[in-house]
């Protein structure tokens, strides 16, 4: 590399070597102008029209790295002097290469803002489209990078068919290597595409529980009550029993309530009726039934069943709360106990027994 730098100072004098360092400097100074420009221009636009698109343009334009455009500038300066060849054909890479990568980081950031504003308008409608969205735009990312890659390998004279040659060779040691992650990917698909739940649903796994925060390739974020974040990997998510509260359209309620056995017979006849009533007279619920269930060791037992016609806990808990005060206070007013754990000692006095033995 020194040699051929020595040979092309050789090869011109001192005011072709000033010629091209002008037109580096100019070049690069234009670069620099046309950017801030550009980028003035279409904020402003943004500004006073509000057109998506110029919204995004106005994001990609911000991923333009100088140093990248900056060969530019010295491929401009080299056409003012001789070079060796293989200081030309060096020079024409560098720049080839550049100006692919900066291409790239262009795309990403187009396609990142795209899906981004996609996925902010479905936010809080649409949970699957989020989840399908988020994840299809990290596809579409990884997708522009890998065509980079074997473009510039491409020119940079590797064999790509060979090298994908070798990949499939090696495929099956690199695939045994990293078959979680691979499942974690395929499970991310899955996940994307069969929908078991999106972000903002509110899961239960295992013990765990917790809304969905971010569904990503690898791992699905979980918010649990307590405020702590839980990371689950997609495959051994899938391979759980989930269960989506937030799928429900209603909530069943049984419940058991017991009674003393002293209650009149009349009282116990009036209980399916006053169950009902306790559930029938509040909002957002549905009665099913309530009936004399059983004879239990120290209560006679009911049970009542009715519907919260709302997924919501929060709802369904001052419900249950309301309809619970309800029946307490009805009893309280037939004169009804509830029954709780107890034992009756009866005790049988020893004296009768001895005093009839001395009559005999």
């Amino acid at each position: 590399m020194v040699k051929l730098l020595y040979e092309a100072w050789r090869a011109n004098d001192l005011y072709d070597w000033t010629i091209a360092a002008a037109i580096v400097a100019g070049v690069a100074v234009a670069i620099l102008v046309i950017e801030y420009v550009a980028l003035r221009v279409v904020t402003v636009l943004s500004r006073r029209t509000a057109t998506p698109i110029v919204d995004v343009l106005a994001q990609a334009i911000t991923a333009t790295k100088a140093w990248l455009l900056f060969p530019v500038a010295i491929y401009a300066g080299a056409s003012a002097v001789d070079l060796p060849r293989k200081l030309e054909q060096l020079v024409d890479t560098v720049v080839v290469v550049a100006l692919m990568v900066q291409a790239a980081l262009w795309a990403n950031r187009f396609i990142r803002s795209s899906f981004e504003r996609q996925i902010a308008r479905r936010r809080g409608v649409d949970g699957g489209a989020v989840t399908t969205l988020s994840l299809l735009g990290v596809a579409a990312r990884v997708s522009i990078w890998m065509l980079t890659g074997l473009l510039v390998l491409n020119h940079l004279k590797f064999d790509i068919t060979a090298l994908i040659a070798g990949l499939g060779i090696g495929g099956v040691a690199v695939a045994l290597a990293v078959q979680n992650i691979l499942g974690d990917l395929f499970a991310s698909l899955s996940i994307a595409l069969d929908k078991p739940f999106v972000v903002g649903d509110f899961v239960v796994v295992g013990e765990l529980r917790g809304t969905v925060e971010r569904i990503g390739l690898k791992t699905t974020h979980v918010r649990s009550l307590d405020g702590e974040l839980i990371v689950f990997s997609n495959a051994d998510l899938l391979k759980s029993h989930i269960r989506n509260f937030k799928r429900m359209q209603e909530r069943r309620i049984a419940f058991p309530v017991g009674v003393t056995y002293q209650t009149p017979l009349e009282k116990l006849e009036r209980i399916p009726a006053i169950l009902r009533e306790a559930v029938e007279h509040r909002d957002r619920t549905r009665f099913d039934r309530a009936h004399f269930k059983a004879y239990g060791d120290f209560a006679l037992q009911f049970e009542v069943v009715y519907y919260v016609l709302s997924p919501e806990f929060n709802v369904y808990m001052d419900v249950q709360q309301a309809i619970n005060v309800e029946i307490y206070r009805r009893f309280g007013e037939e004169g009804i106990e509830f029954a709780y754990p107890t034992q009756t000692v009866f005790v049988q006095s020893a004296a009768a027994p001895a005093a009839s033995a001395a009559g005999g």
